[in-house]
Order: C-alpha cells, then structure tokens, then sequence
C-alpha cells in the first residue's frame, strides 16, 4: 500500500526530530558530523540543480572546501581569512583544467555555493559550541540550536496553514506563488512567540529581549532563506532539491531556513548577548 505524502513526512519526522535533537544535545563530533552532512549533501544538490542550467560547479573543490570551512570552525586549525586565501586561488587554478561551457560561471557558483552554504552551515558549529569554554555551560549551545529548530518548524507550519486559510496578498509570485503576506505574518508572529515559550522553559540563560531578538531573526531571515532556495529551485525547473528524504525533498530544502539565519544568529550571541 503507498503510503500519502502527509504520512510519509510524519513517519520520516518521527525518526529525524529524536536523531537531531539527540546530536544537539551531543555536540562535539556528534554534531560537527551533522553539520558536515547538512553541508555537503545540500552544495551537491545545489551543483545538480545547477547543472540543469548548463552551470557546473566545482564538485570536487566546492564539497572539499565546504568540508574545510565547516571543520574549521570546529577545529579552528587556521584564520578563516587565511583558508580563503587558500580555496579560492585552488578553485581558479582547477577550472583551467575542466571542460565546461563557461569559467566565469562555473566560477561563480562554485564560489556562491562555498560561502552560502559552507559558511553559513559553520556558523551551526559556531552556536553550538559558542559556550564550549565551560563545562558547565556546554549544554547551553544545544538547546538554542534545539530551540531555533523547533522555531523554524513552528514558522514554517503557521506561515503554510494560516497562509493557505487566509492568504490573499501574494509576496514574491515569480519565486513561491503559493505564498502570502498573511501567512508570513504568522510565521513571523510564532516565531517570536516559539522563542519566547523556549526562554521560559529551556533557555534561562537568555532574557526574554534575546528570545525575541532571535525570534525576530528565525521569523525574518529564516523565511527569507526559503525564498532564496525557492529561487533556485525555480530557475533550475524542479520542484526539489532532491528526493532524499521521502516526502521532504532534499536537505538542502529542509535546512534552507536554518543555514540562512544561523549566521545572524551567531553574530547576535556573539556581539549583543
């Protein structure tokens, strides 16, 4: 019997939300590798939705590079300046010996795929380990990331059924047609309120001014994040990353939001908690 689409993406949550929520809580290596795979797996999807455009990422320097990054912030082996200064001229001297139909594009978004994807998937390493210099307070960085996940699920399930109830004002209908004002309103407001319900039960260490400053930024630039892949996905003429997960696409479409607002994430603990 073919399970519908609906009970396939709740069987997959059911086996996905313990397994994210149990490295969260890990961190270390547990997490790092989670963050590796986020980010590899989504650069590999993202040069495949490419290549239908006749664009064709570096692969090999684009994953290896992601790799680095990510890693680094774990490691913290060089200066993130300094392992820039080593990808990019690599990724240059690479495309004189590949065949492809344009350098300067392939170029392009090879690099676009390094930094949107690779930094901004670092920057889940740097939130969960933000507090790794106390024993005591390690655990701090796994339920904000527990927490930014459960806000984006939040988000994403008020803005698609208060959306579809009452969604009249279209946002962007040549990027996501189907979404409106209102049901970006909502998952902007639930946002907030999600983080503001996490303060009070999980994240005492925060005020409730930072749970609203980072349900501010989960409700803006996490659906911003979505609508940036959307773009993607529309320009190269497929409705998903990839079918890797049944019923949820690719992961590259189920950490778009996440990856996008994990930087400003970062940035606010790191200059304004």
């Amino acid at each position: 019997m073919k399970l519908s689409n609906l009970t396939t993406r709740i069987i997959v949550a059911l086996f996905g939300i313990p397994l994210i929520v149990i490295v969260s809580l890990l961190g270390k290596i547990p997490f790092l590798i989670f963050s590796l795979s986020i980010g590899i797996v989504s650069f590999f999807e993202f040069s495949k939705m490419l290549s239908r455009r006749k664009f064709f990422p570096n692969l090999l320097v684009g994953s290896l590079s992601v790799t680095a990054i990510i890693a680094n912030s774990y490691f913290n082996f060089v200066e993130h300046q300094l392992l820039f200064l080593i990808i990019v001229p690599i990724l240059l001297l690479s495309e004189l010996f590949r065949r492809s139909e344009s350098s300067i594009a392939n170029i392009g978004t090879t690099l676009i795929g390094i930094f949107y994807i690779g930094l901004f998937a670092a920057s889940l390493v740097l939130i969960r380990e933000y507090y790794s210099h106390s024993f005591f307070l390690y655990d701090q960085g796994g339920y904000i990331i527990i927490s930014v996940f459960v806000t984006i699920w939040i988000c994403d399930s008020a803005a698609y059924f208060i959306g579809t109830a009452t969604g009249k004002h279209k946002i962007l209908t040549r990027v996501s047609p189907h979404k409106s004002w209102e049901g970006a309103i909502a998952g902007f407001v639930f946002s907030i309120v999600a983080m503001v319900v996490a303060q009070a039960l999980f994240l005492e260490f925060l005020n409730v001014q930072d749970a609203i400053a980072i349900g501010f930024i989960v409700g803006l630039f996490g659906q911003a994040g979505d609508f940036v892949e959307s773009q993607i996905k529309r320009d190269a003429n497929v409705k998903d990353s990839s079918s890797l997960i049944p019923g949820h696409g690719g992961i590259f479409d189920r950490f778009d939001s996440l990856i996008f607002s994990a930087p400003i994430i970062f940035i606010y603990l790191k200059y304004f908690v």
